[in-house]
């Protein structure tokens, strides 16, 4: 979960501050101390934290807030504002003014860049862009072959001229292939070094150069902290870099590099990896990961979830079955199999309104539980799928024996599924009639 220890220490000290119909200024002032400390021990920055716990009180303390209605809940609001503009107030998107547009990626060894670069490409691709992916790491073992992988995987080509030849000279001769086949989006794989040494400027300076790109790109690991941050302030030194990706902040620990990256380096986080699957990276914004951190929930990006990976034709059929009352366990399986696209059950949890990470902590999603539900459903026949009224004692004991489950979880599902029927025939009516509201199935089930 993102931010989990900060997320909870932030939660408690503001949820002590939530139900109260005064707020003194004691009160604020212990309620900045932890939060202070919760921030610290998340690794931000501290002249970052100083200066945010000063803004944070200072508007606390104004008259707005200590003598309106409910001055906790305003207290939160200016601590959940004041988080958006220290990571940036809103998303800065990638520049596609030129053709093509040429991407520069940047980084350390070990923070994720290649597969980073694929996940990049992925994006633009769903975008109906042609993105090239050019191999300019000649130095690390494999790294290219990792690149064509990773490319194969997201359908997306790659450029490369082997380990023996200049990676200036490399992505000149990539770029002109762009050009000559139609890509509109270049996006340059450069090698990392374990730390930042001359020669690995020098080579990307000479990259930069040669290419002109409209986006340098620094991909970082989350989980290194203030290193992180250090980081940033070096290459962007060198190399004006345009925005940052931040990978593997699915992780808890010193994961306070997102809340110190903008305010130290005035550089945009423009994109965050929440898992190592390429199609775990998502666009920043920084007011819903303010939300997220303080347990506000992130419907937007839900939504956003669903939408991509639920197919609008498939969409309406299912909205079609469900008018007609023909939803059969064949749609359930296919459902499910989209809910399993969404990510971890917890993940999606997360991003509800009110739900928190205690919450989240008592709540048992066993990944296995489908896997039971998909077997079951998997060894009944065509015609047991389509009409389970059919399916009686003998041909239960048949379907556990196939799915290697016992009876009573073909009964329960049984009950799940008929439930779930009797739910859609309450929702078969709505939409029909004039003035009445469409009905629209963004999630599947």
């Amino acid at each position: 979960m993102i931010f989990e220890s900060l997320s909870d220490k932030l939660q408690d000290t503001l949820g002590k501050l939530r139900g109260k119909g005064k707020v003194t200024e004691k009160d604020v002032d212990a309620a900045m101390r932890e939060v202070k400390l919760a921030l610290l021990e998340a690794d931000v920055n501290f002249k970052v934290v100083k200066n945010f716990i000063k803004k944070v009180k200072e508007r606390s303390l104004g008259s707005d807030v200590l003598e309106s209605l409910t001055p906790g809940q305003q207290v939160i609001k200016v601590v959940n504002e004041e988080l958006c503009n220290l990571m940036g107030t809103q998303e800065v998107k990638i520049d596609f003014s030129s053709n093509p547009t040429v991407i520069l990626m940047t980084g350390l060894q070990g923070a994720g860049k290649t597969t980073t670069t694929a996940k990049l490409a992925r994006i633009f691709k769903k975008q109906n862009k042609r993105p090239l992916l050019v191999a300019c790491d000649v130095y690390r073992p494999a790294a290219i072959k990792q690149l064509q992988v990773v490319g194969e995987q997201v359908e997306v080509p790659v450029f490369t001229m082997g380990t023996d030849v200049n990676p200036i000279d490399i992505s000149k001769a990539g770029l002109e292939y762009a050009k000559r086949n139609g890509n509109d989006v270049v996006i340059v794989d450069t090698a990392g070094r374990l730390h930042i040494d001359e020669d690995l400027m020098d080579e990307i300076k000479g990259i930069k150069s040669a290419l002109n790109p409209s986006e340098i790109l620094l991909v970082l690991d989350s989980m290194t902290g203030q290193d992180a941050v250090n980081v940033a302030s070096a290459f962007d030194e060198a190399l004006e870099i345009t925005g940052v990706i931040l990978t593997k902040l699915d992780g808890d620990a010193r994961g306070g590099a997102a809340l110190s990256i903008r305010a130290v380096t005035n550089v945009p986080i423009k994109y965050v990896a929440m898992g190592e699957k390429l199609d775990q990276l998502e666009v920043f914004h920084p007011d819903r990961m303010a939300n997220r951190i303080l347990g506000m929930g992130d419907v937007l990006s839900l939504i956003e979830k669903a939408q991509n990976m639920v197919d609008e034709n498939s969409a309406k059929a299912l909205e079609e079955k469900i008018r007609s009352q023909t939803f059969t366990f064949d749609d359930f399986l296919d459902q499910l199999e989209q809910m399993k696209n969404l990510g971890p059950i917890e993940d999606l949890l997360g991003m509800l309104p009110g739900v928190n990470n205690k919450m989240l902590k008592n709540i048992n999603v066993n990944e296995k539980d489908f896997a039971k539900v998909e077997a079951i459903i998997k060894s009944m026949t065509k015609k047991e799928r389509s009409n389970p009224e059919i399916i009686d004692s003998s041909r239960k004991r048949r379907i556990a024996a196939g799915s290697g489950t016992d009876v009573k979880d073909v009964n329960a599902l049984l009950k799940q599924f008929k439930d779930l029927r009797k739910i859609m025939k309450q929702f078969s009516g709505v939409g029909k009639g004039k003035g009445k509201r469409k009905m629209r199935m963004p999630f599947p089930f």
